[in-house]
């Protein structure tokens, strides 16, 4: 029946789904790569596990934005935005204290668990790809997997690079690279959030 919402409402159920879906793959492998990563003495793990955490949270706020004003998916891409940038901070941080303190990487869990994590991080792209055309927070998700992505590419090269050069160094370098990807994500997002807030204010007052 046209304007019956049934629509709408079956679009935020299979983003509901999906969501659940993501969100249980970032909580695990927010702990086992931060488990794996501290074993391993791996700032790109440890890097990662970081940014699997935020994007379990992003996900948790954007699953309760579903179906709810666009005042509050807006809000709740802001939100991740920050998330996301406060985490980058942290890395980077951790990035420098292993440079000082120093640190020896365990290469065969580096690789294996970047492997794991590629694979995981795949299947989140490809379900969440599919809502690429849904709200803000769908998109701030969208972009969070896409980060996730790259991020594990370079742990697995890090990992490849501290093997052959036998040196600790591109750990760090990765390590710091993925935080500035994950730095720049969150920066998209509220410029994203921004243009999205701005669009909705003009159209409302032509509306009225």
């Amino acid at each position: 029946m046209a304007g019956c919402g049934c629509e709408m409402e079956a679009r935020n159920e299979q983003e509901r789904k999906t969501l659940f879906i993501v969100l249980g793959i970032n909580a695990f492998m927010f702990i086992f790569e931060l488990v794996l990563g501290l074993l391993a003495q791996s700032t790109g793990l440890i890097a990662d596990s970081l940014d699997m955490l935020a994007d379990a949270s992003v996900y948790t706020i954007s699953l309760y934005a579903v179906g709810r004003s666009d005042a509050l998916k807006n809000k709740s891409a802001k939100f991740s935005g920050f998330a996301q940038i406060l985490l980058a901070l942290l890395v980077l941080a951790d990035v420098l204290r292993r440079f000082f303190l120093g640190s020896e990487p365990v290469i065969a869990l580096m690789m294996g668990v970047g492997v794991i994590a590629l694979v995981a991080n795949a299947i989140c792209l490809t379900l969440i790809a599919k809502h690429r055309e849904g709200g803000v927070h769908m998109r701030a998700s969208l972009i969070f997997s896409k980060n996730d992505v790259i991020a594990n590419i370079g742990v697995i090269v890090a990992g490849a690079l501290v093997w052959v050069l036998g040196s600790r160094y591109p750990d760090l370098i990765i390590g710091s690279g993925i935080a500035i990807v994950v730095l720049r994500g969150g920066f998209q997002i509220l410029r994203e959030a921004a243009e999205h807030k701005n669009t909705a204010s003009s159209e409302s007052t032509k509306n009225t």
